[in-house]
């Protein structure tokens, strides 16, 4: 008999390996290899091209009953998953502890309950009395939710085969799951795999929604193997800082939907609040300009949001070196376009500290956001405030060209919307947009022109 291989899975990040190391060699964390043994059905040699049964193909055009989605009663949840749920769909949500996932889970369930649909919520981490305190607490008590607080997939899926199915599965969290046919501890790579795919099958099979909660590692991405973001169909991110009261639903893939697509939620005393008009949250509302102060139109999935970008110049007495802080953008790209306004408009950073910050605690990636990150700086360094009312947008490439953005149009459209009258950006970026006048900024030494020599 050939002797069984040990392998050892990393906890982290999913990686094999056939030695024990101290580091994972893919994710270089410390101490994260268990050994795993795997079944010795997999070590032998079989032939499997018989004794199986026969599957059925079907033509792509054959007719069927249409998936009809099933709102939840939130409208910012129904916009992140692209309209609904649709029934069948295996959804994972992350977030860091605290954020709110369960407490958003739980409106959408009793507001799914209260329509009339049937909805199961398992908690793995708190027992069924804690969970009723948080409904209590939310003004949820009378939904007709089925509580449960249980861990074992084995009993989880008894129960679900012994009634109806119902039209939404939540489980809290999936890191918590455990299986008696699966060796490990609950939250191992093997268990978090092996539980999350009976949990699908059984959505797949029943029609039934499933909510998979997920936990996160320390740098935010979903704790566990990488494959159970391939086994979903949906994976949504619930961020936000602690310090702000906004959280933002993020689809990060959507085999139903756009992905990239938002919600916005606010944090109040009786749980999230839906927030229809996001860029209200991150403007700061002040009566008169300011220097360092541009307001820049971005985009998440189809949703334009209005941000406010905030820079600080502090200039230097003596031989310091100068600090460069970033908060809510990209670290490396506020130096390179500080190389670029020193090379082509020949303004001097090198001696003073830069401070940016993006407003409201909003992270931004959107390299259309240069335009406006340029005009902060120089608006700051000047000292002058710029135009009343204005939005700036543009990508900005190293020889100082403004380059066009997508969606310009849509972006002009809401800041319109909300009051701004001017926009300055790269050739045609507010072509054929009513209410708002736009001027156009090809190269960068126009933006630095326009600035110093305004009153």
């Amino acid at each position: 008999m050939a002797k069984t291989k040990r392998r050892y899975i990393c906890q982290a990040c999913g990686s094999v390996s056939h030695r024990w190391q101290g580091q994972c060699p893919d994710c270089a964390e410390w101490n994260t290899l268990v050994e795993d043994t795997p079944a010795s059905v997999f070590s032998q040699k079989h032939d499997l091209s018989s004794g199986g049964r026969r599957i059925e193909f079907v033509p792509l055009d054959v007719p069927g009953k249409a998936l009809k989605r099933q709102t939840t009663g939130l409208n910012e949840l129904d916009r992140a998953l692209g309209g609904g749920l649709v029934p069948g769909s295996a959804i994972l949500m992350g977030g860091d502890p605290g954020i709110g996932k369960s407490t958003l889970l739980l409106q959408a369930s009793a507001a799914i309950a209260r329509s009339g649909r049937e909805v199961v919520y398992v908690s793995g981490e708190e027992a069924s009395g804690q969970v009723r305190m948080r409904a209590e607490r939310l003004g949820y008590k009378d939904a007709p939710i089925r509580l449960a607080s249980a861990t074992s997939v084995r009993d989880i899926l008894t129960t679900l085969h012994a009634m109806e199915p119902p039209a939404l599965l939540v489980i809290d969290s999936i890191q918590t799951m455990h299986s008696d046919t699966i060796e490990g501890a609950p939250g191992t790579v093997s268990q978090v795999r092996g539980c999350a795919f009976e949990l699908i099958r059984y959505a797949k099979q029943s029609g039934a929604a499933l909510i998979l909660v997920g936990h996160v590692t320390k740098d935010g991405t979903i704790a566990g193997p990488r494959v159970l973001e391939h086994m979903v169909d949906v994976v949504m991110s619930f961020e936000g800082e602690r310090s702000h009261q906004y959280r933002i639903l993020r689809a990060l893939k959507n085999r139903f939907g756009a992905v990239d697509e938002i919600g916005v939620f606010a944090m109040a005393g009786q749980g999230l609040e839906e927030v229809p008009n996001p860029s209200m949250l991150f403007l700061s509302g002040r009566e008169e300009p300011m220097a360092g102060s541009a307001i820049f139109p971005a985009i998440e999935g189809t949703r334009p949001v209005l941000i406010e970008i905030q820079a600080l110049i502090v200039r230097l007495q003596s031989g310091a070196t100068p600090r460069r802080a970033v908060v809510g953008w990209d670290t490396g790209r506020l130096a390179m376009l500080l190389a670029v306004l020193e090379s082509r408009c020949g303004l001097n950073f090198s001696t003073a500290e830069v401070y940016l910050n993006v407003s409201g605690g909003y992270r931004l990636s959107d390299p259309a956001a240069d335009l406006a990150v340029a005009a902060a700086l120089v608006s700051a360094l000047a000292d002058k405030p710029l135009a009343a009312r204005s939005v700036w947008l543009g990508e900005v490439s190293l020889a100082g060209e403004v380059r066009p953005v997508a969606h310009a149009g849509l972006r002009m459209k809401e800041a319109a919307k909300l009051g701004f009258d001017q926009g300055f950006g790269p050739p045609e970026c507010g072509q054929g947009v009513s209410g708002i006048h736009c001027e156009e900024l090809s190269i960068l030494p126009k933006l630095v022109d326009r600035i110093v020599a305004s009153e």
